[in-house]
């Protein structure tokens, strides 16, 4: 017998709910989230089903599931991995109305058994660490550019010809030009045009220190990813940390499924042969293969080859573009699950 316990998770507390092989309810609880309250649930678990298989059913919330995870898989328990509109169609297809913990908890239950190919988590702390630094340097860009759009309108309001030519204040040659005409300034417009200045270059030397970390931490994890045509280091550390381990995908069609890549047909009546966008899985790899996808067609070679024989059959470029994303998802699977170097005249697999 197998036993899949599904949670829902919060800063707080995580809500189990425990269903059978046919989605019934078994068991409920709710624990701290806490290391104490992660070996109190794995207690209850174990108790109440002593003789049966567990599966924990996890929402994809990383930041909200790594500890949990993390003590789980050091039980020696499975753990898979459910996205979060995965669990928000099971729920809206149940008969239960309305939301609430335990209800969600059995969405993810249930929604984990209706498809077996989900991600398992694993301990990877290479994937880990590079999501870390990734997302650390996307929030410091994401700091660094409120202050630039802040010290264009101050310098606005000083002298428009003050203002710097678009997307160059992070070069430091710039930055120490812009500095020295500001400091000649008696207004507090001026100061504090300084003041914001000095932050935006502290931000550019943390980043800039992050990339470098970046760049040495990705050609040690995946430096097959690199050879592949039109992934840089920031691409291709956004694609190992966000994928966390590629042998917990059963195969590439899993593996698209995850990206979002995976076409979704659009059948009716008369009208077939035809997809449309898919917009669930996980949007960050999403947009790390359209980078790929832009920069290939952009620089030329087998990607640029393709696009222009699916343009020349009457696709449209964003039909083109999602084509592409879809092989590339495949590229990117081989080449992280065989490790083998992807060539320019591999880097894009004929069409099926």
């Amino acid at each position: 017998m197998v036993v899949v316990i599904g949670a829902d998770v919060h800063k707080a507390t995580h809500t189990l709910v425990a269903v059978d092989e046919v989605g019934k309810v078994l068991g409920q609880g709710v624990f701290q989230a806490r290391r104490e309250g992660h070996l109190k649930a794995l207690g209850w678990a174990r108790r109440s089903f002593k003789d049966a298989e567990l599966v924990w059913a996890i929402e994809d919330c990383r930041h909200l599931t790594g500890l949990l995870e993390r003590d789980l898989l050091g039980a020696g328990q499975t753990v898979v991995r459910v996205s979060p509109k995965l669990m928000g169609a099971t729920r809206r297809a149940g008969r239960e109305r309305g939301k609430s913990d335990p209800i969600d908890a059995t969405a993810v239950a249930r929604a984990a058994q209706a498809h077996p190919d989900l991600p398992v988590a694993r301990h990877d702390e290479a994937s880990r660490e590079l999501k870390l630094l990734v997302d650390r340097r996307e929030d410091l860009v994401a700091e660094r550019t409120r202050m630039m759009n802040r010290l264009r309108w101050h310098l606005h309001e000083i002298d428009p010809d003050l203002a710097p030519p678009a997307r160059s204040l992070d070069r430091t040659v710039v930055v120490v030009t812009l500095r020295a005409q500001l400091v000649e300034l008696e207004s507090l417009v001026a100061q504090i045009a300084v003041e914001v200045l000095d932050d935006i270059a502290v931000r550019n030397a943390q980043i800039r220190s992050l990339e470098r970390r970046i760049t040495a931490a990705v050609e040690l994890a995946a430096p097959v990813l690199l050879e592949l045509p039109g992934c840089g280091p920031l691409t291709a550390a956004k694609i190992v940390g966000e994928t966390a381990g590629i042998d917990c995908f059963t195969s590439e069609a899993a593996y698209a499924m995850f990206t979002g890549t995976a076409p979704i047909p659009v059948w009716s009546g008369q009208t077939a042969g035809k997809v449309r966008l898919n917009r669930a899985g996980n949007r960050q790899l999403n947009a790390a293969l359209h980078r790929i996808a832009i920069t290939q067609v952009r620089l030329g070679g087998p990607g640029r080859d393709y696009y222009d024989k699916k343009r020349a059959v009457g696709k449209t470029s964003t039909e083109t573009y999602r084509c592409l994303r879809r092989q590339l998802a495949r590229t990117v699977y081989n080449t992280l699950n065989h490790g083998m170097a992807a060539a320019p005249d591999a880097a894009m697999p004929a069409a099926a």
